[in-house]
């Protein structure tokens, strides 16, 4: 029997660590002669945003994004609407400037 690549195997694993997530631990220390001189303590979590957010993991950094996207949708509304106003009152002098100059 000879070992086959499935490239679904991947998808199937990329699916179950976005879903469900991973917490990796390790541990390390650095010595020198026999001398512990660093210890590391490492932990990482692999997940998709919804299973981080499900943990209560990334919670404040995801309700700061959604303010930030509410806010700048809002100025760019606000700004688009000043425009508009702003052609408006640019028509609106145009016309009157025309009839003023009809008039005389």
């Amino acid at each position: 029997m000879r070992p086959q690549k499935n490239e679904e195997t991947l998808v199937d694993v990329l699916d179950v660590l976005l879903r469900d997530g991973a917490v990796v631990r390790a541990d390390a220390i650095i010595s020198v002669a026999g001398i512990p001189l660093v210890g590391l303590k490492l932990t990482a979590a692999l997940a998709g945003m919804e299973t981080m957010n499900e943990y209560g993991l990334f919670e404040q950094w995801d309700v700061e994004r959604r303010q930030t996207a509410i806010t700048r949708r809002q100025h760019k509304n606000r700004k688009n609407l000043e425009r508009r106003r702003s052609a408006d009152e640019l028509d609106t002098l145009s016309i009157d400037g025309q009839r003023d100059a009809d008039e005389e």
